[in-house]
């Protein structure tokens, strides 16, 4: 069993309100953050977090799975001010090797300015390095390897250990602030005996208030480099093995009634070239399995939404005593509300150097890309207010995808319903404009260097 905890960060005062960014209030119920898992490639999810911190967006929901579980803990387990610093400490403990020093910064910064071919064979040597030595505060080779294939505890058949791992949550988060539930928190595991997908949720459902980190590590135990996680008696792995992303949790969870903006972190593209060697048949494979088919899934839902205002609309002939008397009359009307869902999209575009490893290569140069990437994504975004806004009437859920040329993409709509061509701020949507080309762009802070150039980026957008 889980043992409960009382410990408490001990925090450092908060910065003066007048050093923090104001804080917006979207017209939306919910504000979600929805993260991918995808390992090493999750430090692009939190140069997006630090880009929302700083244009003053606050979500009120986090879903992850695996790294976007992590990132989850880290952000609801800290106050507001440290969450960005928390992040920032949390990544670079785990992208450090578990024994060695990391490679000298003049080395990484050579690299860097040589890109090419060089840059491959630096991250591969990288990656290498994460296979042989593990990752500080993260995972370590198991002694004696599984390789003899003995039998062993459900708990430790695995390559790597993760103990280390529990050690590094427990520092940097405080469980209580996450179990108070000022904060929604879904993370999802698969039960390892049964087979089903289950969400820990500190709001709702059998977890209510008692997350602890080993909720957060199962949702990240891919097996087999990382082992089951015990909770209660019951194994879990990472919730990637049946489904990689947590968007219709927060979705169908929510509430048929509650107005959604939903910032969907996607790390892996489902469309790409076909490969020509046998290590880009792997990553490519990689690609598709896990990105969850994403689009598939927003569409499926869009026409949900679509079939409650078709529903609504029927239910205008029905006459109000049977709506009132009627129990599936009642039931209708619940399914047939009005509610909004607008989904701002972003998806990690891989880049020159990156190749079967990305998801693995914990180097200290490619997270800081990453994070860089990822801050960039987001700011850009931003530089749409109108994505931001409660949508035109008839719209009622709408992606906007942040690398796609116009921005925006929705089900056509039904009889009747304006098109967004007639419906007033869509008509506005721009495309995405680069860097510095903005007055919002000229007020961008971040320590992070500038992201490098991306490949297929025109392919992973249009998912």
């Amino acid at each position: 069993m889980v043992a409960a905890s009382t410990r408490t960060l001990k925090e450092p005062p908060a910065p003066r309100i007048a050093d923090r960014p104001p804080r917006r209030q979207l017209p939306y119920d919910t504000v979600a953050l929805v993260l991918q898992g995808g390992g090493a490639l999750g430090a692009y999810q939190a140069g997006v977090f630090q880009g929302l911190d700083e244009g003053g967006i606050t979500p009120n929901w986090l879903a992850g799975i695996s790294i976007g579980a992590l990132n989850t803990a880290i952000i609801a387990g800290n106050a507001p001010h440290l969450r960005v610093a928390r992040l920032r400490e949390f990544w670079e403990t785990i992208c450090r090797p578990a024994f060695m020093q990391p490679t000298a910064d003049v080395v990484q910064t050579w690299v860097e300015h040589l890109g090419g071919d060089a840059r491959k064979a630096f991250n591969a040597f990288e990656a290498w390095r994460a296979i042989i030595e593990g990752q500080r505060g993260f995972f370590i080779p198991r002694m004696p390897p599984p390789w003899l294939g003995v039998n062993m505890p459900p708990g430790s058949a695995s390559f790597y250990d993760t103990s280390q791992l529990k050690s590094t949550l427990e520092r940097l988060t405080d469980f209580d602030r996450i179990n108070a539930g000022e904060t929604r928190v879904s993370v999802g595991a698969v039960n390892v005996q049964s087979g089903n997908f289950e969400y820990f949720d500190n709001t709702a459902g059998r977890w209510k208030g008692r997350l602890r980190p080993e909720h957060f590590m199962a949702s990240g135990a891919l097996p087999p480099g990382f082992a089951a996680v015990e909770i209660e008696g019951e194994f879990y792995w990472d919730g990637g093995i049946v489904s990689n992303t947590p968007l219709q949790q927060v979705l169908e969870a929510g509430g048929p009634r509650h107005d959604t903006i939903a910032f969907q972190v996607d790390l892996w593209s489902a469309r790409g070239p076909a490969p020509t060697n046998i290590w880009d048949v792997q990553e490519r494979l990689k690609d598709i399995q896990y990105s969850s088919r994403t689009r598939a899934i927003t569409d499926k839902l869009a026409r949900e939404q679509k079939l409650r205002h078709l529903l609504r609309e029927l239910l205008k002939s029905v006459p109000e005593k049977a709506k009132k008397e009627d129990e599936w009359c009642r039931y209708a009307e619940d399914w047939a509300c009005g509610r909004q869902v607008n989904i701002i999209h972003l998806i990690y575009s891989d880049k020159d150097w990156d190749g079967l490893s990305k998801d693995y290569e914990f180097g200290p140069l490619t997270m800081r890309n990453h994070w860089a990437s990822g801050l960039e994504d987001i700011q850009r975004a931003l530089e749409h207010p109108q994505w931001l806004e409660r949508l035109p009437p008839g719209q009622e859920f709408v992606t906007h995808d942040a690398h796609r040329a116009n921005g925006t993409r929705e089900l056509a709509p039904a009889r009747g319903e304006p098109r967004p061509s007639e419906a007033g701020p869509a008509k506005k949507t721009a495309a995405v404009k680069r860097a510095g080309k903005t007055p919002a762009a000229k007020k961008r802070t971040s320590a992070a260097p500038a992201a490098p150039r991306t490949r297929r980026r025109s392919e992973s957008a249009s998912r």
